[in-house]
């Protein structure tokens, strides 16, 4: 299509319109807008369809702070906003019934405008921005929420804390993540919402509650495999816990089986989340015998459940001393979530990695466009000294 800029046609403009239905090889005369300018406030956004929807329908946001990058989410996905030059001119044109753009134009008869098939530039697009979708960035909700645990004595100190707590618009504000995404991330860092906050509760304080509940679960005899929740939450409000935490207490530990015959929800004690938790707390003290840990491991579980180091995936490391064997804590809920940090931390542990212990800490990292051996390539040198050893992999 050929463009002719015109400036003798100042006072006779056609706007949009003029140019929406033209032909291959006719051409548009075009003029300068009076208002014509950088208007820095106009840019242009290359959307793929799919994300058309959401546009239109204003179901889209910008989020980051003022010294991050901007991100735009839709409901579902966080997508990174970027600049693409362009190295032919892009004009823009105003709609002829866009009232922003008629301050201090002149009006002229429709018929001509026809005739004359003159459109007004109102800019000249240097460039476009593209949405590119990334993983959300859940590093820094993790740092929120660590600054102030629920802990036991949290009552009396509530109204002195209420500055450093967040809730959920809070989060949205801080957060560059879509709703959906940050709802996932605070379900999975077992986090809840207290009195309109969003908190994670102190590991100390959650042990305090499983074990009270383990505990009335002998006294009522109670089945793990059929926790009544209306039953269990009264029981334990009873014993002084509150009943949100009662209730945080299953989603943590159990797994709904669906309603009782009373209308109660009906919970399974989940035998891995219960034994994990049991072992993090045996080594929060620090490195220990492999051995020794266990045995103490298999003590502090209830009778009816049975310990197994498979379940301890991605929450310890091993390590051979001479001939002793020992265990230390090492979490992938620990490690950050972007991948080049996420390896740096890996290597900084360990120079090399067996795929079998590797596969655990990487597992869960998600880079849209890039599969779990895109990361490896990008991240990673693989040696193999024989056809049948395992891969050894170290940093590239």
């Amino acid at each position: 299509m050929d463009m002719e800029v015109d400036k003798s046609h100042e006072g006779c403009r056609k706007g949009a319109e003029a140019v929406l239905n033209l032909q291959p090889n006719s051409s548009v005369s075009i003029t300068y807008h009076p208002l014509f300018g950088p208007h820095d406030d106009l840019v242009l956004l290359e959307l793929d369809e799919k994300l058309l929807p959401d546009v239109l329908h204003q179901r889209v946001s910008l989020r980051g702070q003022p010294d991050e990058d901007a991100v735009l989410c839709t409901p579902s996905k966080t997508y990174a906003v970027k600049f693409v030059g362009n190295s032919n001119s892009v004009f823009l044109i105003p709609p002829s019934d866009q009232s922003a753009f008629q301050e201090n134009s002149h009006d002229c008869d429709e018929q001509d405008n026809e005739k004359a098939g003159i459109s007004s530039v109102i800019k000249v697009a240097p460039g476009n921005m593209e949405l590119v979708e990334v993983a959300p960035k859940l590093d820094k909700l993790k740092l929120l929420l660590l600054e102030n645990p629920y802990k036991f004595d949290e009552a009396i100190e509530m109204t002195e804390l209420d500055s450093s707590l967040y809730t959920w618009d809070d989060l949205v504000n801080r957060v560059q993540a879509s709703d959906a995404e940050l709802m996932s991330a605070l379900e999975a860092f077992s986090a809840a919402e207290i009195n309109g906050y969003w908190r994670i509760v102190d590991d100390k304080y959650m042990d305090m509650i499983l074990n009270m509940l383990l505990h009335n679960s002998v006294l009522n005899e109670w089945s793990f495999d059929a926790l009544i929740e209306d039953e269990v939450v009264s029981v334990l409000e009873s014993d002084g816990f509150p009943c949100k935490l009662a209730r945080h207490c299953l989603q943590v530990f159990a797994s709904r089986v669906g309603p009782g015959g009373s209308g109660s929800c009906v919970w399974r004690l989940d035998e891995k989340r219960v034994c994990v938790h049991f072992a993090r707390g045996i080594l929060r003290g620090g490195k220990m015998k492999m051995e020794r840990f266990m045995e103490e491991w298999a003590q502090k579980v209830p009778d009816k459940m049975q310990v197994n180091f498979d379940m301890l995936e991605g929450e310890v490391l091993t390590e051979n001393l001479g001939i002793q064997s020992w265990v230390y804590p090492f979490s992938v809920s620990s490690l950050p979530s972007a991948p080049a940090e996420r390896f740096s931390m890996l290597f900084k542990e360990r120079a090399k990695w067996e795929w079998k212990d590797l596969q655990p800490y990487i597992r869960d990292l998600s880079v849209p466009g890039l599969t779990a051996e895109g990361l490896l390539l990008k991240y990673t040198r693989r040696t193999q000294p024989t056809a049948d050893a395992e891969p050894v992999f170290s940093a590239r």
